[in-house]
């Protein structure tokens, strides 16, 4: 009955205060909820039914308005710094179930923790941090390219985004954790990224069914005893990562190299880390950041390049001009280099492109503190829903780009370049 009750408060409110299309609100849940790969695309469909937003209902507890335009992101995204993480906290609901597997790093804090984690880790993302790390990313990227003449010579079909995860994993482990492992040479499938697979598939499930919502059944279920497994997994090895580099910072060889260095790598960020009294991280605080950072490091990475790698094999004719692009940006050299990265424009481009079409992250989900006002006078009032950026469906909208689909052989290059990307 309580629950009931708010669905139809929450229901009235919006009606009042929102000048959407709310007489056709989805609350399908069990359809939204299905995994059957559509799911986006179902976003995506009544997204041209209502241009700019939409309210979407999990079920009759939690209403998402979607945003799905420029304009209206644009009014969130304006806003201060300061604005955004104090008035615009992270969803809970959304973020809450991230949290018991990567912890509260960048990712999931908010507030003024995430204000200082922020400041703190910007250096290790500097230019002059980034450069010595385009050598160690094309040493992995050659060793998986070695696995993959093996595949060529025997004509044998492969998991190409597991390969390709593997690759990303090692160049994060070496370039950020100063880490060197095996993950790409070892025999049978990587122990880490089949965790984070079955961890990103069950937290998925888990935002989906409503019963999973609650710890106490989750955690009965043999989706939550395959969730527990998993995660053990994958903390196991980022705490492996820590202790091994504390170790190395114990030998005073490898402290005074570290010391002399101008820019820190980002694990030495974080155990060098002081704040004004001195006090270092708290070891949680530490691994929820590597944790993070591990995960969406690779992960992230890992599904833009698959799909780019995708949409060249789609599309041949451009294939082949990004080759030859790269192999005169090369000039006889067998690694890409720094300053090599300006050469190769329409590259690029096609990268630029496939991130649009398969964006690694679909969404993101803020809570609104404070009442904000859009461009054409619609109000959205505090507390009465979740607000998320519908990055997919953005990327989609046909009042924003010409053909969204590319589905009629637009070159990748010139949509790019017409749009501003």
């Amino acid at each position: 009955l309580l629950a009931l009750n708010q669905f139809v408060i929450n229901k009235k409110c919006v009606k009042t205060n929102l000048a959407f299309c709310v007489s056709k609100c989805i609350i399908q849940y069990n359809v939204i909820t299905k995994q059957d790969g559509t799911d986006l695309d179902k976003i995506v469909e009544w997204g041209q039914q209502y241009p700019y937003a939409f309210p979407q209902w999990f079920g009759p507890f939690f209403c998402f308005l979607n945003i799905h335009h420029p304009d209206y992101v644009k009014t969130i995204l304006t806003s201060t710094v300061l604005y955004l993480i104090f008035y615009w906290p992270k969803a809970d609901f959304v973020y809450k179930f991230v949290e018991d597997w990567i912890g509260e790093g960048l990712l999931v804090s908010q507030g003024q923790k995430w204000f200082q984690h922020r400041r703190l880790l910007t250096p290790g993302f500097h230019y002059d941090v980034l450069k010595p790390y385009v050598k160690l990313m094309s040493d992995s990227a050659k060793t998986m390219l070695k696995k993959w003449e093996r595949y060529a010579n025997t004509n044998e079909p492969f998991e190409l985004f597991e390969h390709v995860s593997l690759m990303t994993l090692d160049s994060i482990l070496k370039c950020a954790f100063s880490y060197s492992s095996n993950c790409q040479t070892e025999s049978g499938t990587n122990t880490y990224i089949k965790a984070v697979y079955d961890l990103s598939n069950l937290i998925n499930l888990r935002i989906r069914t409503f019963p999973y919502h609650s710890d106490f059944i989750f955690y009965l279920s043999p989706h939550g005893y395959r969730y527990r497994k998993a995660r053990r997994v994958a903390q196991s090895h980022t705490e492996e990562v820590i202790r091994k580099r504390k170790e190395a910072l114990k030998k005073e060889k490898e402290l005074k190299h570290i010391q002399a260095k101008r820019n820190l790598d980002f694990l030495d960020i974080l155990l060098f880390a002081r704040d004004e009294e001195q006090q270092g991280l708290s070891d949680e605080d530490i691994r929820a950041e590597v944790d993070t950072f591990m995960f969406e490091g690779h992960d992230t990475t890992a599904s833009g390049i698959s799909f780019t790698l995708y949409c060249l094999a789609c599309h041949p004719e451009h294939q082949k001009l990004c080759r030859d692009e790269i192999i005169e940006a090369l000039d006889g050299k067998d690694t890409m280099e720094w300053e090599d990265l300006s050469k190769i424009p329409y590259t690029t481009m096609c990268i630029k492109e496939s991130l649009r079409l398969y964006p690694p992250v679909p969404g993101i989900f803020r809570r609104t503190t404070k009442p904000i006002t859009f461009f054409d006078g619609r109000t959205l009032p505090e507390g009465l829903c979740y607000v998320g950026t519908f990055i997919y469906g953005i990327h989609r909208n046909p009042l924003v780009w010409e053909n969204p689909e590319a589905s009629q052989g637009l070159i990748a290059g010139d949509m790019c370049v017409t749009t501003g990307c």
